[in-house]
């Protein structure tokens, strides 16, 4: 902030100008002129790190009321200033009913000057009888002090206090009529205490509490301090502070501490460090960064943000049976708005892959988040600015990161000519890849989509009214691996077809249909005659329910010429029941969505050596690695458990 604008208001003879006097003098001026012209304080004045460059102080007069209001809706903050009975009443009466008249909602500092007048007063007396009935019907008044502009008696605090009310206002931290801590920074201050708990144990250890210090005030925390920390915590409120170090509840405490004894700039330095604004929600610039992604590019996780994500299931997997239970998801989801919301319109996690108790396992987190940064990068960073990525205190890396370095931006997909036919040319950096499966209702969609989990068939038969979807790794020839997003769209496959938006982001359609119905492949023939645009995209045909009798289908053509015509491969026979059928199926989705040329309709065909040595066979490795290093860095670490 490079300037403040403080305006000095009150009654006539209250003391406004020979306290803006006293304090560019520090010394009481007899015989000052009635109102004092606009003044600016240098920095060095106050004397303090938290102040702007430079404040300005704007003397004002009751009487000139049009000048009055122009300079209240220009200014930062109100220093009101009172000096009897007479004067304080008219606080509640005249002054704050004037400000709210004139829609501003600034913070006001109460001065109460000429004490001098009558020293048997009291402060305590001033406090509980004229204080703290204002703080407590008025939410605009930010602090209250006692002044005397001739014995130059705290005036300096005064002015300073002024500032800190713009820098560091208390109104959002503390409700002086609860004397507490207000909601939203309860909830700041928790997530707070969940990033710096590094190992989720409960307790913020003495070696976090000195990180966090160092991290927000950049300087250390010496043993007295601590000592001097955790023995008034514990003697307030036993058991917040031990050997352990200082729980969420003394944590709380001690903000709450710094509040009542006007620290209140502390709360805002650990707050801010942690990117909140004076409206205590997170900046838009950590949850919301501009991305550029360009046109027929996807996004998909860096190296850091994989080793982010597994670093963030091992640390909440507290049974260590790899797997995250629903407490775990829940604790893990803490400092954020909870589950996102297309995770749970995906059925998450039934969208992953799950162990026999039905909790996500390292490879269906994964696999869950690679598919949300694919389909919705904006709710990736969103979530990384929540788990605090590059704000979690780490003793070996202080240097903090932008989300963005979470992800990555593929190169863009270019289309091609193959004499007068348009296709999709080969992207080598890619790794998630993003498949629709068509086909006739009840030809075994949903059954492909469980067995793609490694999850047991079900002869129960239910049609698919809602889309489903389903995400999990596919490891291709040579050990490379990807990501493959599956998704059935149920009973809306024509609207989702018909959307040139869904169809650009669709990578390869799977075209199903049941070899043991015999009306089945004519869907097939139906739903490319009537979407043309389909045509345009990589196709791979399947025959479902293999391990059924087959039947020849009554359709214009038979499956085998249909592909022929095409110059496509025949469909693959596929079974819930044959892995290895499964596995083919698989790698050959992927295969079609990375080298479009081989599997768009209607192409001629390339020779042997042109697919066996396509670009995506020859440099798709980078991020396969990744997945295969955090999969033996679990296994790594649960090894080390037994």
């Amino acid at each position: 902030m490079d300037s403040i604008r403080v305006v000095v208001c009150g009654d006539e003879g209250v003391g406004k100008s020979s306290l803006i006097a006293s304090l560019v003098k520090e010394k009481f001026v007899p015989n000052i002129q009635h109102v004092i012209p606009e003044l600016v304080v240098p920095r060095d004045f106050s004397n303090s790190s938290h102040s702007p460059n430079f404040t300005i102080l704007i003397d004002t007069t009751p009487s000139d009321m049009f000048s009055l209001q122009y300079e209240v809706r220009k200014a930062d903050v109100i220093w009101l200033v009172y000096s009897d009975h007479y004067t304080y009443e008219r606080i509640s009466l005249y002054w704050i009913p004037t400000f709210r008249s004139m829609g501003v909602n600034l913070p006001i500092v109460l001065c109460n000057n000429q004490i001098d007048l009558d020293k048997t007063v009291e402060p305590e007396t001033v406090l509980t009888e004229e204080f703290i009935p204002l703080l407590r019907e008025f939410k605009e008044i930010e602090a209250c002090i006692r002044c005397s502009a001739k014995e130059n008696y705290n005036v300096n605090q005064a002015f300073y206090t002024c500032q800190r009310a713009v820098t560091h206002p208390i109104t959002p931290l503390y409700d002086y009529k609860e004397s507490n801590l207000k909601p939203l920074a309860i909830r700041a201050l928790k997530r707070i205490f969940y990033l710096c708990d590094r190992d989720q144990d409960g307790f913020l250890s003495d070696e976090e509490l000195v990180q966090l210090q160092e991290k927000c005030f950049h300087k250390t925390m010496d043993i007295n301090e601590l000592f001097l920390i955790k023995s008034t915590l514990e003697t307030s409120i036993p058991g917040s502070a031990s050997d352990k170090g200082v729980n969420e509840e003394g944590f709380l405490a001690l903000n709450k501490l710094y509040a009542e004894t006007g620290r209140h700039e502390t709360i805002w330095g650990i707050l801010r460090t942690f990117h909140y604004m004076d409206s205590l929600s997170i900046e838009d610039k950590v949850l919301y960064p501009k991305m550029d992604v360009w046109p027929n590019s996807s996004v998909e996780l860096s190296p850091k943000g994989y080793q982010f994500l597994v670093d963030l299931f091992l640390l909440f997997d507290k049974d260590n049976d790899g797997g995250l239970n629903e407490e775990e998801l829940s604790r893990l989801f803490y400092p954020s708005p909870g589950i996102p919301q297309s995770w749970k319109e995906s059925n998450f996690p039934r969208s992953v892959v799950c162990n026999e108790q039905g909790d996500v396992t390292l490879q269906g987190w994964l696999a869950q988040w690679a598919m949300t940064t694919f389909l919705d990068c904006k709710t990736v960073l969103e979530y990384l600015g929540y788990f605090g990525y590059g704000d979690r205190l780490d003793g070996n890396n202080r240097t903090e990161e932008p989300t963005t370095s979470a992800l990555r931006v593929t190169r863009q997909r270019k289309t091609r000519r193959n004499k007068n036919k348009t296709y999709r040319s080969t992207v080598a950096d890619r790794t998630v890849f993003n498949c629709l499966i068509l086909g006739p209702p009840g030809c075994g969609k949903t059954s492909l989509l469980e067995s793609f989990l490694g999850r047991q068939y079900s002869p129960a038969y239910s049609p698919t009214i809602q889309p489903k979807i389903a995400v999990n790794n596919v490891e291709l020839k040579g050990g490379k691996q990807c990501y493959l997003i599956v998704q059935e769209l149920g009973e809306l496959e024509g609207a989702v077809i018909e959307n040139s938006s869904k169809l650009d982001s669709c990578d390869v359609l799977c075209l199903a249909y049941d070899s043991s119905d015999p009306e089945s492949f004519q869907y097939l023939i139906d739903l490319r005659a009537k979407y043309p645009d389909l045509d345009k995209l990589p196709c791979v045909y399947v025959a479902l329910k293999a391990d059924l009798d087959r039947q020849q289908q009554r359709a214009d053509q038979m499956p085998e010429p249909y592909t022929r015509s095409l110059n496509l491969p025949p469909p693959l026979h596929i079974s819930s029941s044959w892995a290895s059928s499964l596995s083919e199926l698989l790698s050959q989705l992927v295969e079609a969505a990375a080298n479009p040329k081989i599997a768009t309709p209607c192409l001629d065909p390339e020779s042997e050596s042109e697919v066996l040595m396509s670009p995506f066979a020859i440099g798709c490795g980078a991020m396969g690695f990744m997945m295969i290093m955090s999969v033996w860095y679990l296994k790594g670490y649960f090894l080390a458990r037994r």
